[in-house]
């Protein structure tokens, strides 16, 4: 799990970007707060062989889920 609350783009994209990197993780989740970084990271993970769906957790928070494409 990533938590990116707090910080603005690009760093919760690159934070995403280091742990794909790193790990290849079949899901991962991500926390952020801001809406910039749901459409960042989603575009990201599209172009990365992810899917990604985001869901309201809360205040301006947004948990993302993203899986690795079969």
């Amino acid at each position: 799990m990533i938590d990116a609350r707090g910080y603005s783009c690009p760093m919760p994209v690159v934070m995403v970007q280091k742990e794909v990197k790193a790990h290849a993780p079949q899901t991962l989740e991500v926390l952020v707060d801001d809406p910039c970084a749901v459409e960042n990271i989603t575009r990201f993970a599209n172009n990365n062989g992810y899917t990604a769906s985001a869901r309201p957790d809360g205040g301006d928070a947004f948990a993302l889920t993203l899986e690795r494409k079969a």
